[in-house]
């Protein structure tokens, strides 16, 4: 969020649903193949010439168009926004090697096709548009699209994201920009502050004794999803009905991803708007945090708290939750057996529930954070 004249510039986005007619569908499947090429010529170029030269070069889209002139047949800014990708790909690759990984090449079949268009305003108009039945791109013309909402009066249109999903849907991620007054932010305090812990039995635990589960409709999806894994296991690979089931897979991961994208996003909501201050704790990789869900939950609910002027805070990982009593603050050494879901403190005889426990732990951790910065600032 950028401030210009007393006044802060905000991002959204908003994701339609394409129907794009034969024409348009062979013009988005050119403009995937073509920046997946620019890529990886892109890069072993590159290579090539930091093993030659031992500088980093990266060469332009229109170095390659006179080697390779299905290039001009798609949008040039495809190839530009391409070419902005494998730059500031390497940029955070060597600001933050532990972090991000070396670029690597694209294969066809690596799942999620996409391609990114600015839009840029002339005379004659935008490039980009919006229309009362889709929105018009530039070479592809008007394609027919379903917006689940509207942009504001206001808002500018930046840049396009075509992508095709595993199971031959496109979709349009439209990137709008659009001026905000200054939000003042709201100081937390005790009363008005939410702790939250990741569950494994449930989804959360909240410091408050509430335990969070996801929809019956989602544990019902995941259920017709083993059913399914298990008939597809005994099918001949490469055969028609396996075919026909991998779609059918591919149909269901989908639709329980983007039930669970809802739920993520409903819940999130709820608790921006009915708490003042959030503290988490997300959890590591080695810790079962990775395809629950919850680090993409922390994510919505950070940026819809702070367009409120709220604050979400996170405490550190080395953190002691589990093990410590929140009463009195005993610590169990680090060899106890503090898993269960219940125990029972040894210094002031509370007995936990080890979520909720872990929750007030971090609201309190977190609590402390935001006075010391307080104290600091």
């Amino acid at each position: 969020m950028a401030e210009t004249h007393g006044r802060n510039t905000q991002y959204t986005t908003i994701k339609a649903r394409l129907y794009p007619t034969a024409e348009q569908a062979v013009l988005f499947e050119k403009t995937f193949g073509c920046c997946r090429y620019l890529w990886n010529q892109m890069l072993a170029d590159e290579q090539r010439f930091y093993s030659e030269t031992g500088t980093h070069y990266i060469p332009t889209p229109a170095k390659y168009k006179a080697g390779a002139p299905f290039l001009k047949e798609v949008d040039s800014q495809a190839l530009i926004q391409e070419h902005n990708r494998l730059s500031q790909a390497f940029r955070v690759f060597f600001r933050q090697p532990e972090r991000f990984g070396y670029p690597k090449f694209k294969r066809k079949k690596e799942g999620r096709s996409s391609f990114t268009a600015c839009n840029h305003e002339f005379p004659s108009g935008p490039t980009i548009y919006l229309t009362k039945e889709g929105i018009r791109m530039t070479k592809a013309g008007v394609v027919k699209a379903v917006f689940p909402r509207r942009p504001r009066n206001g808002w500018v249109l930046r840049r396009i994201t075509v992508s095709k999903t595993l199971t031959g849907k496109y979709h349009c991620s439209i990137l709008y920009e659009y001026p905000v007054k200054p939000i003042p932010p709201v100081a937390p305090t005790p009363q008005r502050t939410l702790g939250l812990c990741r569950s494994a039995a449930h989804f959360y635990a909240a410091d408050n004794g509430c335990l969070a589960d996801p929809p019956r409709w989602l544990e019902a999806s995941q259920e017709k999803l083993a059913a399914l894994q298990r008939r597809l296991a005994r099918m001949v690979p490469g055969s028609r009905n396996y075919q026909e089931g991998v779609q059918k897979y591919r149909l269901l991961h989908e639709h329980i991803a983007n039930q669970r994208r809802d739920y993520i996003h409903k819940e999130s909501r709820r608790i921006a708007n009915a708490w003042d201050a959030v503290c988490v704790r997300v959890p590591g990789p080695s810790e079962g945090g990775v395809g629950t869900g919850f680090g993409q939950f922390c994510t919505c609910l950070g940026y819809k708290l702070a367009r409120q002027g709220k604050a979400l805070v996170e405490v550190g990982q080395s953190t002691p939750t589990s093990r410590q009593c929140h009463s009195c603050g005993y610590l169990l050494p680090e060899g106890a057996d503090y898993r269960h879901a219940r125990w029972r403190c040894p210094c002031c005889d509370t007995l936990h529930q080890r979520e909720v426990n872990a929750a007030r732990n971090i609201k309190q951790a977190g609590l402390r954070q935001v006075l010391s910065r307080q104290k600091s600032a």
